[in-house]
């Protein structure tokens, strides 16, 4: 019989290479799971991990899929360095991303504004969606000491019935033969693309320097210290007089703020109107990406551009392969238990017990 037994200690470059070894596994587990459902394991490999990456156009998508990944995962990680267990990054995108849509649709009305004020007004507005979504749940952990996991999940689910009731109600294109969705907005007011011949935008450099404010914020402020101080250790923290009330509501309205920022691009970048479904998952997906980046912001770049290849890879395999859509769900499925596998045996090791 095995048991699990605490190492004496675990070196950073051990940390460092379990999600390199999580990521190996996974496509180790997925070679397996191509053979399985039929296919050829090293075309299904080939098609998955290969093919997004052929040429300048496919770099591009993945680029412009890793934009909202790590801006959710920025900040998740502060959440979870401060010990809060942010759950709602998908609600609080949703949030971001339905009121920067509305910002658009309001001031596109035929009068010509600045498209730089629009989309400022529009990120601002997103920001602020996204915090004050996660406002509520630092408020219901604050006030009443709800658990903010489910809170934060459960908000996500209202928050995906308030953009349905917007986008087949107040915001709902009378033109637009009963779909539920809104106008497509005017082309001036979209995010510029950086790049003739790609959808890839403006939000991608904005997500490079978030990621280098975020270092900073991290690691070489007082703010930063105290939010993983109370993380690492609570009570060290109270006897240093660091406030936990403060690092709750700091790192939630940090964390949907982020994440609103990252519906704000979707909307006014590659969707172009707000449709009943802004997002496919990379609220919850981020989880994933900030505990494969070690909670760092550049580690989190590195999980995100992990993540987006496997959702063009999930894409590829539909349409070259005839497999499921959830195939993405799949893979990421498996890097999340890979990486909790390899986590565990870096902290503790197997004995046999007799």
């Amino acid at each position: 019989m095995f048991k699990l037994e605490p190492r004496s200690g675990s070196s950073r470059l051990m940390a460092y290479t379990s999600p390199v070894l999580a990521v190996l596994l996974t496509l180790l587990g997925g070679a397996l799971l191509f053979a399985l459902l039929g296919k050829n394991p090293l075309t299904g490999l080939e098609v998955f991990v290969v093919e997004p990456l052929r040429n300048w156009r496919s770099v591009s998508e993945l680029l412009l899929k890793t934009t909202p990944l790590v801006l959710c995962a920025l900040g998740l990680s502060v959440c979870y360095r401060a010990n809060v267990w942010n759950i709602g990054a998908e609600g609080q995108l949703i949030c971001g991303g339905l009121s920067a849509g509305s910002v658009i649709l309001l001031l596109d009305q035929g009068t010509l504004y600045s498209p730089l004020m629009v989309l400022t007004l529009a990120s601002l507005t997103g920001i602020a969606g996204g915090a004050a979504w996660a406002g509520i749940t630092a408020w219901l952990r604050d006030k009443y000491h709800a658990n903010e996991i489910l809170v934060s999940l459960m908000l996500t689910y209202i928050a995906q019935l308030l953009l349905m009731y917007a986008v087949n109600g107040p915001l709902k294109d009378p033109n637009g033969m009963n779909f539920p969705q809104s106008k497509v907005f005017s082309s001036e007011y979209l995010l510029p693309h950086l790049f003739s011949g790609s959808r890839l935008h403006l939000g991608f450099i904005v997500m490079l320097l978030a990621c280098g404010a975020m270092s900073v914020f991290l690691f070489r402020s007082f703010a930063g210290y105290r939010l993983t101080v109370g993380g690492l250790a609570p009570l060290a923290a109270r006897y240093a007089g660091f406030s936990s009330r403060r690092a709750l509501w700091m790192s939630l309205l940090i964390s949907g703020g982020f994440a609103g920022l990252a519906g704000a691009f979707e909307v006014a970048g590659p969707i172009g109107q707000v449709l009943p479904s802004i997002s496919p998952g990379y609220g919850f997906a981020a989880i994933i990406v900030a505990f494969i980046g070690r909670l760092s912001p550049f580690g989190t770049l590195l999980g995100g551009l992990v993540l987006s290849l496997f959702y063009l890879g999930g894409e590829m395999a539909q349409s070259r392969l005839g497999l499921p859509s959830a195939i993405t769900g799949l893979f990421q499925g498996m890097l999340l238990f890979m990486l909790l596998a390899c986590d565990t045996l870096i902290h503790y090791r197997l004995r046999w017990k007799k």
